[in-house]
């Protein structure tokens, strides 16, 4: 393999339009390259990683030969991504026909040809759930036999500078280091005010931020959204009487048939200034700008994901929402990517104590006693 520069390289299998990539990049680490099937997709990720080079297609065809080509033989210090685990989930890799579990196998296959320092898994909550218990512990016994230390939080994005709320299941591996880093909780919390406040980029353009592909077309849709303040909207009957006054605004809900006596999700639903979003979506339907009568452009949504103003989303519009709404904030990657760093100093400092330490003979037969007085792996 080439010689790499100094930076930690990583590759991201299931990239989407590079959310993790781009948080890792920001703190200091190097993407050699982004794997995906959807071509909208990896011309984002083409469009923002110009160093990295993109693979468009099923993770199933991308040959050990490809992926050496694709990485110019350097080093791979990480592979990073969200594989599909709930199929992982009996022993013998469960059903083997389960497309989520081949999915799987593809990810640890390119782990196994890279072998890289980290690893770095992004998954629903659900992943910790007591019906997924099964898949969790297979995950771990199998990067374990590979010589991987693993660790897993749940993380809400709210807490590393992300303004919404989003939480992800993170399993970080590592072969070097005995223990496992995972960032630490901000205290500032950022806000829809805070992301709204500069979309511009740093060359003073606005990307993928048209205000008239935001407009809500249909008459009564404005109407009514017109009515509801900040930070509110109709979930329950008491909110359709406080905001809708008129009668032809009125939803025609039958409120005491529905379970519950309410929406499961919440209609017409304004952000509020003053608080972190909901999680964004793959759809611009679910949420409505705070103060203007209308929905969130692109560009507001991606600035709720963290995203910098200057990433430019590719595709027609419901493609770049559902790339969006798809991404793992960048903010949140930079955390993970700082705590790997973090690792990595850490387990390189021990490496040269180690070097610079010349122990006496004294050290050294008590270094041997220890050793020699280790009964676990007698029979």
């Amino acid at each position: 393999m080439t010689k790499s520069n100094t930076a930690l390289n990583f590759i991201d299998v299931f990239s989407g339009a590079g959310g993790l990539s781009c948080g890792l990049e920001l703190a200091g680490m190097r993407c050699l390259l982004g794997v995906d099937m959807d071509k909208n997709a990896i011309e984002t990720f083409k469009a923002n990683h110009l160093h990295a080079n993109t693979y468009c297609g099923s993770v199933l065809d991308l040959t050990e030969k490809k992926l050496k080509e694709l990485i110019n033989n350097q080093t791979v210090h990480a592979v990073v991504g969200g594989p599909p685990c709930q199929g992982f989930s009996t022993v013998g890799l469960g059903n083997p026909n389960d497309l989520r579990n081949s999915l799987f196998r593809e990810f640890v296959r390119l782990v196994k040809i890279t072998n890289p320092y980290y690893v770095i898994i992004e998954n629903v909550t659900g992943l910790l759930a007591k019906k997924n218990e099964k898949t969790l512990a297979n995950i771990f016994k199998l990067f374990h036999k590979m010589g991987y230390n693993l660790d897993v939080q749940v993380m809400s994005a709210e807490n590393y500078g992300v303004p919404e709320r989003r939480r992800r299941t993170i399993i970080i591996g590592s072969r070097i280091n005995e223990s496992i880093i995972f960032p630490k909780p901000n205290t500032k919390i950022m806000t829809v005010g805070d992301a709204l406040k500069n979309l511009k980029a740093p060359n003073g353009k606005f990307f993928n931020h048209d205000i008239e592909l935001a407009a809500i077309k249909k008459k009564i849709e404005l109407e009514r959204i017109k009515c509801i303040p900040e930070g509110c909207g109709i979930r329950y009957e008491k909110d359709e009487k406080a905001y809708f006054k008129k009668s032809s605004l009125k939803l025609g809900v039958d409120w005491k048939n529905l379970r519950e006596n309410r929406f499961r999700q919440t209609k017409y639903q304004r952000l509020d200034t003053k608080k972190p979003s909901p999680t964004i979506m793959t759809h611009r339907h679910n949420y409505f700008h705070p103060l203007e009568p209308r929905y969130l452009t692109q560009r507001e949504a991606a600035a709720l994901q963290s995203f910098p103003n200057d990433f430019k989303f590719m595709g027609p519009l419901s493609a770049q929402w559902r790339q969006i709404g798809n991404a793992v904030p960048p903010k949140l990657g930079l955390a993970l990517g700082k705590a790997i760093l973090s690792m990595y100093a850490e387990k390189k400092m021990k490496i040269i104590k180690k070097t610079n330490n010349k122990s006496s003979s004294e050290e050294l037969v008590t270094t041997i006693r220890k050793r020699a007085f280790n009964y676990s792996n007698s029979k």
